[in-house]
């Protein structure tokens, strides 16, 4: 069978695109590709012809008159709606994750897949999802979901919404992401009118569970993804009270980077009989990807973060904590560098904020934590940059793995302090990884990572990083300065009985005033505190 692109209402269309312009695919016997077909009246399409590769097998289809390639999913039993969303996107050509995955995951059976972050697992399960969705015979009843998807983060599963959007339209389904930090009373509100797909993270869904918001057992199916994210988070036991409230006859899907202790016991208990498949193991290092180690002084630190910050591309620094994300966000920006940070202590809008910024290309520097690591979906990352060493391999090739995704080339970079010598050498023998050492001078980083280092200045990198608050430069990056009353001045906090604190007597009957001025080492701590403390003042 061949798969044709029907024209539009104007039945036209530019030679040499790569796209016809029209609104449907269907199916053409593929006896048509013995002449020219014919469609609404159009000029005759010149039949694709199909090639074999050195080892026999056919080749992707390319149309000659065209170029337009014939979708691989359809091959692989993908219905032809959901081919044509992917094609919408420009995916064309299954990965090696979802051509293994998709013959069993179509036919219903339950899928163990192991592969390393970035090997397409999304679509391995969304796929089949929503087509079994949409050939079964449930329909969306109130708070009773047809498929559940689990996801470790409020990131992952904000992508994972993301890529289900133009397969939930192409198949009329509909979806709903809940997560916590957010007012859940708008996710109450559509799960009571009824969805078809809940991506869901652990802990809100068991308050909901809990307050009686969602029933699982609907569920047809049922998928895990970045399972053992969640074994490292320790969400283990709110998952399997989650999979415990699910039907044992539905479908289950568990996808994940490897296949540890904790995982296994999740798939004796929760699998039936699963099919296993795997494509580039999460334990071997990613053939487009070069690892370097760049050794300096910490004094030389910053410098070369902000040197790598400015170059050309997408980049990504990590750090252990969330201070060090925050605070390197801060540095860069007082050097000129637009960034936004990623961490926990961020609220949710802000993540959502500085995540867009990252996306959409407004900031190209991201600083992110590893508890971040495996909610970074973004394409086209060229630099991934490990401001501070992580503390084992595990977590060393998941940050990477957000650079050279999809089989696109990407470098990593390691920062290493005299110090951190040994630590990092251990890293690299347990992730399979030989770097090249490489010095901290400007002629070794400018053949690292090329192209022209560009700096504005420190307002203008705040207005870039956070265009809707003031620029001022010095103030959190993950947070704007407020605009204080009065002029300008800050009142003073009011103590228990109503008094000011700058009228509080010392403890000799004097007047505490020192304190206000920060004449005291005491006193000056006291007086940052009570500012921290002052919410009621914007």
């Amino acid at each position: 069978m061949l798969l044709i692109r029907r024209f539009g209402l104007g039945r036209c269309f530019e030679s040499g695109r790569t796209r016809l312009d029209g609104v449907a695919w269907r199916y053409w016997p593929a006896q048509s590709c013995c002449g020219p077909v014919v469609i609404g009246g159009s000029p005759p399409l010149a039949a694709p012809h199909h090639h074999l590769d050195g080892s026999g097998r056919a080749r992707r289809a390319r149309h000659p008159q065209f170029g337009f390639f014939l979708s691989d999913f359809v091959s692989l039993g993908v219905p032809q709606q959901f081919s044509a969303a992917l094609a919408e996107r420009g995916i064309t050509s299954p990965t090696p994750i979802q051509q293994a995955t998709l013959p069993d995951s179509l036919a219903g059976r339950d899928v163990l897949g192991r592969g390393r972050t970035g090997s397409g697992k999304t679509y391995a399960f969304l796929l089949p999802m929503v087509a079994r969705l949409t050939e079964g015979r449930g329909r969306r009843a109130p708070k009773q979901p047809r498929a559940l998807i689990l996801a470790p983060t409020r990131e992952l599963a904000s992508q994972i919404e993301e890529s289900l959007k133009p397969l939930a339209a192409a198949g009329r389904l509909q979806s709903l992401t809940i997560f916590g930090g957010v007012n859940q009373n708008p996710q109450v509100r559509s799960l009571a009118k009824g969805v078809d797909v809940l991506v869901a993270c652990p802990g809100r869904l068991l308050d909901l569970m809990g307050q009686g918001a969602v029933d699982l057992s609907a569920v047809e199916i049922t998928i895990l993804d970045e399972a053992d994210h969640m074994a490292d988070m320790g969400f283990l036991p709110m998952v399997k009270r989650i999979l415990d409230k699910v039907p044992s006859r539905g479908q289950r899907m568990l996808f994940s980077a490897t296949l540890d202790g904790d995982i296994n016991v999740l798939v004796k208990r929760y699998l039936h009989k699963p099919v296993i498949h795997e494509a580039d193991s999460a334990e071997s290092p990613v053939s487009t990807m070069d690892h370097h180690l760049i050794e300096l002084s910490a004094g030389e630190k910053n410098g070369v973060i902000a040197g790598l910050a400015a170059a050309p591309g997408k980049t990504i620094f990590f750090t252990r904590t969330k201070h060090g994300a925050k605070k390197l966000a801060k540095v860069l920006i007082n050097k000129g560098i637009p960034a936004v940070d990623l961490h926990g202590n961020l609220a949710q809008n802000a993540r959502t904020r500085n995540m867009e910024a990252f996306h959409s290309g407004r900031v190209s520097t991201l600083v992110a934590t590893d508890i971040a690591a495996r909610g970074i979906h973004v394409d086209d990352v060229d630099l991934v940059v490990h401001a501070d060493p992580p503390a084992e391999h595990k977590a060393y090739l998941h940050r990477s793995g957000r650079t050279a995704r999809a089989g696109k080339a990407g470098t990593v970079l390691t920062l290493v302090t005299h110090d951190q010598r040994g630590e990092v050498r251990g890293l690299m023998r347990a992730a399979k990884i030989k770097p090249t050492v490489s010095g901290a001078d400007a002629a070794s980083l400018e053949t690292l990572v090329p192209g022209e280092r560009t700096y504005v200045s420190a307002d203008e990198a705040m207005t870039i990083s956070y265009p809707n608050r003031p620029a001022q430069t010095g103030q959190q990056s993950g947070g704007g300065a407020r605009k204080p009353r009065n002029g300008g001045q800050r009142r003073p906090e009011q103590n228990p009985r109503g008094r000011s604190d700058s009228r509080r007597r010392g403890p000799r009957g004097g007047s505490s005033g020192a304190a206000s001025s920060g004449s005291t080492k005491g006193a000056a701590g006291f007086s940052q505190g009570a500012g921290r403390r002052r919410t009621g003042v914007r």
